[in-house]
């Protein structure tokens, strides 16, 4: 038998979804529907608008798998609905679950201009709010058919992912264009009990629980079900107490922005999320236009570019609300892009791109950092933000953790180098909050730092496929923004949020290190080729960058401005968090591999004509190096190549194996071309573990519970095979003195590997070129060292530095840590003795540490290099590969630093007729040159970037080869920082802090 509570609470939830929601629009005339299906891609809303349009019955089917379908709407609004508010219904075939993952359009009038989108949560478009009667009503409907890829069973394999290869059957079926009134008081009676159902299922019981039950009975007794429209202010009258009890002054404080967080490629393509942002954003105009209070905020400079080009009547709009502060540019970023992998120079330039845009066409900076959903975040980026400029900076990912729940929720974060930022996760653990009252009842309960701070954010609205904030959400904002027993709700810029935060926090915890998720571990080896097309354009880039400057400095050499922004930009765009971790569907690999392959030759040609100005006519070979390290010779300059003097590399082969040796290292291989030794002749001291071996390839069965292109499960150690079988081994010499062993192995009957392996002389690197020719599915490929070393920490190179990580599993932290990040290398080393594995293209690696009887410890690092998930692409990582790496033997971290520089800044030779100097030379142990160029905002001074690497305070001096006038220290985006370090001339006297980055600015010389 139930209870008068369950029942009150059955009835107002039944008359509320059977009656009052159907209610909210009377009145519904069928409009006059054609339509135009386009046979290809997009085109112009103008083109769109001009088509030939056929009559379309509602409720047939349309729209194949990424296709475009005109609808033209004619209706005439009738004579009797004078002076009342008339809407559009339109209904594509919406399924109201997957907001954003589906079928979805924008709407325009007869000019050209937008209206607003339509959407499963977003159906209406306003058409008069007073109408006279008997107006003409002429709509467009671009409609995209989007297919549904994260259906109610996720992850399985589809190849819907693709233009070229999904369905060209129709998926929707329309349901309604329809003309309607809107009951206004209808929507807010809606409102009114929805707001108070959700909000008594989070009270506990007692007096304010059952007045609200009283006032809904109250209503509900009011309202006739035959005329909802005729009762329903009465109906509100008796909600209108339960409403306007005031919250109590300790009640949490939500910061509400309104918010999309539309990802700029996932399981849609870069085309469709340019579409994704014009229907989101002309709904969020839309919105402010119609609530005074409510704010939006948007983040990536990029997908204001792309309405700036596209869509320039809806750019305009968004400047005149960002000058009224409703319309939030957030972040500073180019996108909201991946902060493990990129470089620090990508990060730089991630800052650098994003606010110049912003002052450039809003004339304002953004001051933090908005991140909510990429997957771990780097311990470099506390002093990147703030080296920025930036004041604080915003998550919400690290929620998602398997195992550990995060500590705080608003906190000082300490990176690297002891730089610390204000940082802010939201409690109620989303960035696509509905304002539902469990959302909100959720962020109250959970909040971890409520002795020090009041408050916290809630980015409100549909996101990843964008959507946005709905006239519902804002609804709900309203009647919480002081009710009892919830916590109030404001819309407010996230800036005030922080300002108050940080105030009220005076000694706010610290987070030290990295923020690493526990989760989606595989996104750094997932779609390899994402990895090795992003180290080598953004290292080429800052390659480009050196030689130009260096040619526009010593002579008459136009520095490309436009062509490197360009260039920048696409890098910059790739890094998005779905794009470069390798968790979008085929169409995006397909095209991103493309167009890196692009920027690579047109980076390639750039370097080529500034090499070209500087080396001058001539059939000399001029060898050009542009690693940045302090000592080395000729770095950013060139001189005429010398033949190598080093004694050659002996070469031993005999049935036992092969035997490389030059003056620094002795390397042995078995038959089966695995390294069984490998002994520094300095020391004496063995590397590899006794009885183990190292370049061993281990393949493992890789299918996660979930997000297979994302994760890797623990449970994937369980199952491992050794490659130890090999097809052919044949060790070679070259002319220059170097070895070269060449072994062909199979991984299975469809797939090989072919690993060229050179030992140069002079070198304490033994250099792998790996070509693999991948054909496995939910496989995960791993190579293998096993080292004679007692290593508490593994050393991991990051953004402008390294970090530490434990090789323990102590507590759950640790143990949750089983696949980590890198960049160029990690280095294994126990006191005195070091190993060093450099890569140019691989992100993640694992740790694990065997102690036998008598104690000896093994340490095992294991690079990680191909993964073969299925879902969002089924066909991921099929085909061919190449990684290089190195095993640097006896390094310490110095040399490890060198040579993983070397790796993926390799020198180059070029014709011509004589060496030049280089541009810029450093001076003192540590410094690493970072990058050289032009000033972004094209005034000729010259912006040099360096940071300390080894973890160490040092000293040193950087002077600039060229005439200027004095420098000054700048921030990271190139501004002049007014109480810092200035000097005059072309020297600069350093004393940098552990893994400090400094940039220095050097006035053009004018020739005044």
């Amino acid at each position: 038998m139930h209870d008068q509570t369950s029942l009150t609470i059955g009835r107002a939830r039944r008359v509320l979804e059977e009656r009052i929601r159907p209610a909210i629009h009377s009145s519904p005339r069928p409009a006059t529907v054609s339509f135009h299906e386009l046979p290809s891609e997009p085109v112009p809303a103008r083109e769109g608008l001009e088509l030939d349009y056929e009559p379309y019955r509602v409720g047939s089917a349309w729209g194949a798998a990424w296709g475009t379908t005109w609808f033209q709407v004619r209706a005439t609004v009738p004579v009797e609905w004078s002076g009342k508010r008339v809407e559009l219904l339109v209904d594509l075939g919406f399924d109201v679950s997957k907001t954003g993952f589906q079928c979805e359009g924008l709407v325009y009038r007869p000019d050209g201009s937008t209206i607003k989108s339509v959407n499963p949560r977003n159906q209406w478009v306003p058409v008069t709010d007073s109408a006279a009667g008997g107006e003409e009503v002429l709509l467009f409907v671009e409609a995209a058919s989007n297919p549904v890829l994260l259906e109610d069973h996720p992850f399985l394999p589809t190849q819907e992912g693709d233009i070229r290869t999904s369905s060209r059957e129709p998926l929707y079926r329309t349901r309604r264009f329809d003309l309607a009134v809107l009951e206004h008081e209808v929507f807010e009676l809606a409102l009114d009990l929805d707001v108070l159902l959700e909000l008594q299922a989070e009270l506990p019981a007692g007096t304010r629980r059952a007045q609200i039950h009283q006032a809904m009975d109250d209503s509900l007794d009011e309202l006739d079900l035959q005329d909802i429209a005729g009762t329903a202010a009465a109906a509100r009258a008796k909600l209108a107490p339960a409403l306007c009890t005031p919250a109590a002054a300790s009640s949490h404080a939500l910061s509400a922005v309104g918010h999309a967080h539309i990802d700029s490629a996932w399981l849609w393509p870069v085309r469709e999320t340019m579409r994704k942002v014009a229907r989101t954003c002309s709904s969020m105009l839309e919105l402010i236009e119609e609530d005074p209070d409510f704010i939006y905020g948007m983040s990536s400079a990029q997908q204001y570019k792309w309405l700036k080009v596209q869509y320039p009547e809806i750019f305009a709009r968004i400047k005149t609300a960002v000058a009224k502060g409703r319309f939030v540019p957030l972040g500073g970023m180019w996108v909201e892009s991946d902060t493990v992998m990129p470089s620090g120079e990508s990060l730089v330039r991630q800052f650098l791109y994003g606010q110049n845009f912003f002052r450039k066409e809003f004339g304002i900076s953004c001051d933090g950092v908005w991140l909510p959903d990429s997957f771990g975040y780097s311990p470099a980026l506390p002093q990147l933000t703030r080296r920025a400029g930036f004041e604080w900076f915003f998550t919400q990912k690290i929620s998602w953790n398997q195992v550990n729940k995060f500590p705080h929720h608003s906190f000082a974060w300490e990176g690297i180098d002891g730089s610390r930022i204000f940082t802010h996760f939201p409690p109620m653990d989303t960035y696509n909050s509905q304002l539902s009252g469990a959302e909100v009842a959720l962020a109250e309960h959970q909040f971890r730092d409520a002795r020090a701070t009041s408050g916290s954010i809630a980015p409100v609205g549909w996101g990843d496929g964008g959507g946005g904030t709905t006239r519902e959400m804002t609804g709900r904002a309203s009647r919480m923004a002081d009710l009892e027993g919830s916590p109030t709700v404001r819309w407010e810029h996230p800036n005030t949020f922080f300002e108050r935060a940080k105030e009220e926090s005076v000694q706010p915890p610290v987070w030290v290190g990295e923020l690493y998720l526990e989760l989606h571990r595989a996104t750094l080896t997932s779609q390899h080729k994402m990895k090795a097309g992003n180290r080598r354009t953004e290292h080429l880039l800052v390659e480009a960058e050196l030689w130009c400057t260096t040619a526009a400095q010593y002579g008459d050499f136009e520095y490309p401005y436009d062509e490197l922004d360009a260039l920048w930009e696409s890098v910059l765009l790739h890094q998005f968090h779905d794009i470069l971790p390798g968790t979008s569907i085929a169409w995006v690999h397909r095209e991103a591999v493309a167009e890196y392959e692009r920027i690579i030759a047109a980076t390639q040609l750039v370097i080529e004509r500034a090499l070209g100005a500087l080396a001058g006519e001539g059939d000399k070979q001029i060898s050009v190096n542009p690693a940045g390290i302090a000592g080395t010779v000729a770095a950013g300059g060139g001189r005429e190549a010398k033949p190598n003097r080093l004694p050659a590399v002996q070469v031993t082969s005999d049935g036992s194996g092969v035997r490389l040796l030059n003056e620094l290292v002795d390397i042995r291989f078995s038959p089966e071309g695995l390294i069984t030794s490998a002994v520094d002749l300095a020391t004496g001291r063995e590397a590899i573990a006794q009885g183990q071996v190292a370049n061993l390839l281990q393949l493992h069965q890789d299918f996660p519970n979930q997000w297979d292109a994302w994760d890797v499960d623990k449970f994937y150690r369980n199952r491992v095979t050794d490659l130890r079988e090999i097809t052919s081994m044949d060790a070679t010499e070259n002319p220059d003195g170097s070895a070269v062993l060449e072994i062909v192995r199979p991984i299975s009957a469809d797939s090989t590997v072919r690993q060229t392996i050179v030992l140069e002389p002079g070198s304490r690197t033994l250099s792998f070129r790996q070509v693999t020719d991948w054909h496995e599915t939910e496989k995960f490929l791993k190579v293998a060292f096993s080292l004679d070393i007692r290593a508490e920490h593994t050393i991991a190179e990051t953004q402008f530095g390294h970090f530490k990580r434990v090789t323990h599993t102590n507590t759950s932290w640790e143990a949750a840590k089983f696949e980590t990040s890198m960049h160029r290398f990690i280095q294994v080393e126990e006191p005195g003795f070091g190993v060093g594995l450099v890569n140019d293209s691989s992100y993640g690696y694992d740790v694990t540490r065997q102690v036998d009887e008598q104690a000896n410890v093994t340490t095992t690092a294991r690079l990680s290099l191909l993964r073969a998930p299925r879902f969002p692409d089924p066909e991921a990582d099929q085909g061919l590969h190449e990684h290089r790496y190195g095993m640097v033997v006896g390094a310490d971290i110095g040399q490890t630093i060198a040579a993983g520089v070397s790796l993926n800044a390799p020198g180059r030779l070029v014709s011509g007729g004589g060496g030049f100097d280089p541009l810029v030379s450093i001076d003192g142990e540590g410094l690493l040159l970072s990058s050289v160029k032009l000033a972004a905002d094209r005034s000729g001074d010259v912006i040099v970037r360096l940071h300390e690497s080894l973890g160490r305070r040092a000293s040193g001096a950087l002077s600039l080869n060229t005439q200027a006038n004095g420098w000054t220290t700048a921030s990271l985006i190139e501004d002049v920082l007014q109480d810092a370090p200035r000097g005059e001339g072309t020297t600069v006297s350093l004393d940098l802090k552990p893994f400090e980055v400094r940039t220095l600015r050097f006035k053009r010389n004018t020739g005044a």
